[in-house]
């Protein structure tokens, strides 16, 4: 009962970390700790079982709670997406508080590849939906030619990497990319702060803008295009990477929090889209990612409501946890998101199709 009653409260702190405001875990070792907490109803599980099987039911129903809180944001993918509802993990800590809730090159200049053979290279305006894709590609050793044939096979009409190198870029452009996606943005390298290579977009249509980045974070750039949409509004859709807590927890902070400056962003507004991909480092569980959902954007894999698309590590299929995300301002439906494994990298791709809504 002495070990039981230690763990409970050991978990009641540690879910707790996830309820913290934003900014506020960026504290080693708080965003591993609170990135960990949807395995705590693994031994929760087991303590109940151990404990109900030797007739211990006062040990066992607490056991049983921290298992339902641990899991609970988890659940919150088979439903119909993330709200600002609290979840049973919030309405814990509020407890607790007493508080009632209720194209370029790698140099950053533009470049416009061969116009021959890009689906919709010659069209004005791009399609009322979207088919998009995003991979963190490990320091730039992802398989070149995997990414191409994914590309062909899904129809990807914009693919955002993270962690590219110039030499990627080169096999990539050898395995034929600029047939598929002739145009490109990527940010410019910053060796300090790219936490492990720049970011890059590739379209299938011809921006109305470009720019190398989008909104200023303590990470790498992340470079934006402007897509015209069939009815008259505009997509801005960016490649973000902000760095890992290893590197800096008030940067990992920071960045992610920062990136809701494209969903407030002027051009924006109540009318056109703003789209973030990439590996964002954080999940649900992180006071941060949470503020980022809040600044305006909605996440394709909670919107979709069929479950999370877990992307990290690709060498094991349990435990992952959700590092790699799609999110856009309201005015688009969400479907198709799913997740797969490109070689040679450690992260699996996201892909999604964003749908525009009838205004």
């Amino acid at each position: 009962m002495t070990i039981i009653a230690a763990w409970v409260l050991v978990c009641i702190v540690w879910i707790l970390l996830s309820a913290l405001p934003a900014g506020l875990e960026a504290r080693m070792p708080m965003p591993y700790l609170i990135a960990l907490i949807p395995f705590l109803w693994v031994p929760s599980l087991v303590l109940a079982a151990l404990a109900a099987w030797a007739g211990e039911w006062g040990a066992a129903c607490p056991l049983l709670v921290v298992a339902l809180s641990a899991s609970s944001r988890r659940i919150e993918y088979w439903g119909k997406g993330f709200r600002t509802r609290p979840t049973l993990g919030d309405r814990i800590a509020a407890k607790a508080r007493g508080v009632a809730t209720g194209g370029t090159t790698a140099g950053g200049a533009s470049r416009e590849a061969s116009r021959d053979g890009g689906r919709g290279a010659a069209s004005v305006c791009a399609p009322s939906s979207l088919r998009l894709m995003t991979l963190n590609c490990r320091y730039g050793r992802a398989d070149a030619d995997q990414i191409v044939r994914e590309v062909r096979g899904r129809g990807i009409d914009v693919l955002a990497l993270q962690e590219v190198s110039d030499d990627l870029l080169a096999r990539l452009d050898a395995a034929g990319i600029g047939d598929v996606l002739p145009y490109r943005q990527s940010g410019e390298p910053k060796a300090e702060v790219d936490n492990g290579g720049y970011n890059v977009l590739f379209s299938a249509y011809e921006p109305a803008a470009a720019t190398a980045s989008v909104v200023m974070i303590p990470a790498a750039d992340v470079p934006a295009i402007t897509l015209r949409l069939a009815d008259g509004r505009t997509a801005t859709i960016a490649s973000a990477h902000p760095r890992s807590p290893m590197r800096g927890c008030a940067d990992w902070s920071a960045g992610i929090i920062g990136l809701g400056e494209l969903a407030r962003a002027e051009h924006i507004g109540d009318r056109n889209i703003a789209v973030v991909m990439g590996d964002l480092n954080s999940s649900t569980e992180h006071p941060s990612f949470r503020a980022l959902l809040r600044s305006g954007f909605r996440d394709a894999s909670l919107t979709q409501g069929r479950g999370p698309n877990l992307t990290f590590p690709r060498w094991t299929p349990w435990p992952r946890i959700e590092l790699d995300h799609i999110l856009a301002t309201p005015g688009v439906s969400f479907r198709g998101v799913e997740s797969f494994v490109v070689n040679d990298t450690d992260h699996l791709a996201l892909t999604g199709t964003i749908a525009l809504k009838l205004k």
